[in-house]
Formats: structure tokens, sequence, C-alpha cells
């Protein structure tokens, strides 16, 4: 373990205890590998921004108002380097900004006419 690597953990860390109400942190495996490769990287000095539900406090999207008493599971960190910034994925997070369910494309055609349909 490299000392540095407390930087990340230490933000995480906080963040969990002090904004969310948890008891601990949870690292899985990947999110142990992450903070050891961004550390190697140079990347533990940036910012923490946590990806996570936001119907709770917690990971868990049933736990309403002020939860206490659970371990928040940071399931992997990810870094947005250009932005500037690591985001721990907290729990069962999809990751997939802005797209629908059901994509727009499966509304365009071409009629019998050549012309583009479904883009308005």
């Amino acid at each position: 373990m490299y000392s540095l690597d407390l930087s990340i953990k230490e933000k995480i860390e906080t963040i969990a205890r002090e904004i969310y109400g948890a008891d601990g942190v949870l690292y899985e495996p990947e999110a142990e590998r992450k903070v050891e490769l961004y550390t190697k990287q140079g990347f533990s000095n940036l910012p923490i921004c946590m990806a996570k539900t936001h119907l709770s406090f917690s990971h868990n999207p049933e736990l309403k108002g002020v939860p206490t008493g659970f371990t928040l599971p940071i399931r992997d960190i990810r870094v947005s380097a250009g932005a500037g910034f690591l985001y721990p994925l907290v729990g069962q997070m999809q990751t997939i900004p802005g797209l629908p369910t059901r994509p727009v494309f499966y509304d365009i055609d071409i009629d019998d006419t050549g012309k583009i349909i479904g883009l308005s």
C-alpha cells in the first residue's frame, strides 16, 4: 500500500461519514486496485465527486431520510482526468450519462421517396 493512497481513501471516507452519515466504507477489490493505480499515476490530489443514487444519502435507494448505521460500498473508482476529478461508484450505480433506455435512432427512417423521417 502506498502512503499517498490514503489521500484518496481519506477523502472518500470523510465524505461518507460527514456528509452521508455512514459508519464506514467498504472498498471492493476493483476500487482498491484503482486507489493504488491512481496513486501511482499521480491522481491522488484530485478532488472526489461521488457517483451514487440520488434517492438516498446511502447507497440504498430504500433507505429514506437520514439513515445511519450503514457501510458505504465503493465498487470502483474512475478518473475524469480532463475535468480533474475522481469519481467513486457507490453501490450498483450505472454510468451512462444522458442516454435514454430506448435510443432515438429507432425512430429515424427513410420513407419510400428517400426522405429521412423522425428528425424533428
